[in-house]
């Protein structure tokens, strides 16, 4: 290798970090309005029925805007793989790349559409299936709230085509902020209807918001030179085909994905009343930290990937995996002790006022704390899966998908039917699921690539020696923890701060004593720019 090329990579490494870096702050911008959009959810409805009748009827148009559309999902992986090979970010879009775009914007339109309108009319049907466990006035609620976000879908696949392309073009800033409109307009309109008894406001500003998020996006992508102009030009267009063939299995994996969640909605409608809605708030909070770390890393490198997997250039994809997936594990491991150690204590301190009580506290953090140990199969799932799209392949993620169903099912009956976990047991057995996928994942990819995972996973025990440690230390510090002189939320405060503080030096010395690699470079970093 010569000393250009060596330096041409050191560059692109260096790009890349800056990138994630720079998207790591816009979407913890995001993330942080969305938090505060969950807090201002909790203080109106706290987890009553009400909120139990939003969350399940959200779940449906939540898999069109943020499954399947949303950054990661099919239709923005299916941008991002077939037009970053037809077009540099440089480039402005001619002809071609234009009437494809036409022809897979006017074919989402139109599935979307459809899926709208049978949403409408057979929301009740829909509702009582999902939900048949549930209360009439719960079943009620919950078909009317779906019936007002019903719209959602239609926008669902036309916001992800418009975020990949936005990605291709290295717009990665406004994909990453839209979702704080969302939440903007949802704070706005229950703060200012204070008496919203039924939770219509909340399901109308829902709709809403997930409208002015594509507004935002059309803008920018005519500015960069794309224009509307409806075709079903499908018969031999050979790119069409490509998205055909990455899209359809995608959109069956995730869809296949939300089945477990239809399972979930299932078992906790025979659970105390809150208990979907604790369910939901514990995997908002688990979105917060996991989502920024996909985020930011996974967004910059998904079109490398995409572009090296055309150009067969299989070690570059593998230093690229081993890189971004090592410093999300390293990066996981203190969210996890984290969680374990202070959930109950951080979701009182943020959640607890209004409607929402201690009960609620006790069940999200509880939900919350199962949930966390699937952080560390999660992000290497994600990971992964980026590398099957690369390769055009989504059909063995779906097929590994399908496969964990029957699973799922019988997981949720041991834990919550016959070992009665209750709450805690549908998270659980989320965890179990999300790590078979990323297992099998991890497996079947050596038929499109041999991944280095000797190098990967030994660092990776380095970082779990060191997480057990931090974790018993981190432990001990919070069992003698006691500062009764404050009141409650000073406290709960002092004590997030202090022990976050404590297990975090922890942690990054012992990496550093144990010589992994990601810590000494984050060492280093500092210290040069010191």
């Amino acid at each position: 290798m010569t000393e250009n090329s060596i330096s041409d990579k050191l560059n692109k490494s260096e790009g890349i970090l800056k990138t994630a870096s720079l998207i790591a702050l816009v979407t913890v911008a995001s993330k942080l309005i969305g938090f505060i959009r969950d807090m201002v959810v909790a203080n109106f409805y706290g987890a009553t029925l009400v909120s139990d009748a939003y969350f399940y009827a959200l779940q449906i148009p939540s898999l069109a805007i943020i499954i399947l559309g949303g950054v990661g999902g099919p239709f923005h992986s299916a941008a991002v793989a077939v037009f970053s090979k037809l077009i540099k970010a440089e480039e402005k879009p001619d002809k071609v790349v234009n009437r494809l775009y036409n022809t897979f914007l006017t074919t989402s339109f139109i599935f979307f559409a459809l899926c709208a309108i049978l949403g409408f009319f057979f929301a009740d049907k829909i509702m009582g299936i999902i939900i048949s466990a549930g209360t009439p006035e719960l079943i009620r609620l919950a078909s009317l709230h779906f019936k007002i976000m019903s719209p959602i879908i239609l926008i669902g696949g036309i916001i992800g085509i418009y975020y990949g392309l936005l990605v291709v073009h290295k717009k990665f800033i406004l994909p990453n902020l839209s979702p704080m409109v969302l939440s903007l307009v949802v704070i706005l309109s229950i703060s200012l209807v204070h008496n919203d008894k039924s939770g219509i406001v909340l399901a109308g500003a829902t709709t809403v918001g997930a409208l002015a998020q594509i507004l935002l996006q059309f803008p920018k992508l005519r500015q960069i030179g794309y224009r509307i102009k409806p075709n079903l030009y499908i018969k031999n267009n050979k790119e069409f085909k490509d998205i055909k063939e990455l899209l359809f299995p995608a959109i069956l994996s995730s869809t296949i994905g939300q089945i477990s969640i239809y399972i979930d909605m299932f078992f906790a409608s025979h659970l105390v009343e809150g208990a979907w809605t604790s369910v939901v708030f514990a995997n908002r909070i688990f979105q917060f930290p996991v989502g920024i770390l996909v985020t930011a890393f996974l967004v910059p490198l998904f079109p490398i990937f995409s572009r090296l997997a055309g150009e067969g250039d299989k070690e570059a994809i593998r230093n690229y995996f081993n890189k971004g997936v090592g410093i999300l594990f390293f990066t996981s491991f203190p969210i996890i002790i984290l969680i374990l150690l202070l959930a109950q204590d951080g979701i009182s301190l943020i959640f607890e006022r209004g409607a929402f009580n201690s009960d609620a506290v006790i069940m999200v953090s509880e939900a919350l704390s199962y949930l966390s140990i699937s952080i560390l199969p999660y992000v290497f799932r994600d990971s992964i899966t980026r590398v099957y799209y690369a390769f055009n392949d989504s059909k063995t993620p779906f097929i590994i998908a399908t496969s964990s169903i029957i699973l799922k099912g019988l997981l949720n009956w041991l834990f919550i039917i016959k070992l009665n976990m209750g709450i805690a047991g549908i998270t659980l057995s989320t965890s179990f699921i999300t790590l078979f996928n990323a297992t099998f994942l991890g497996i079947f990819i050596s038929k499109k690539i041999k991944l280095d995972y000797g190098n990967l996973f030994k660092n990776f025990f380095k970082m779990l020696s060191a997480g057990i440690i931090t974790f018993i230390i981190g432990f001990a510090f919070c069992k003698y923890f006691n500062m009764t002189l404050f009141p409650k939320y000073i406290y709960e405060l002092l004590k997030i701060i202090l022990v976050s503080c404590v297990c975090g030096i922890i942690y990054v010395l012992l990496n550093l004593l144990f010589k992994m690699e990601y810590a000494k470079e984050l060492y280093n970093k500092v210290f040069k720019k010191a």
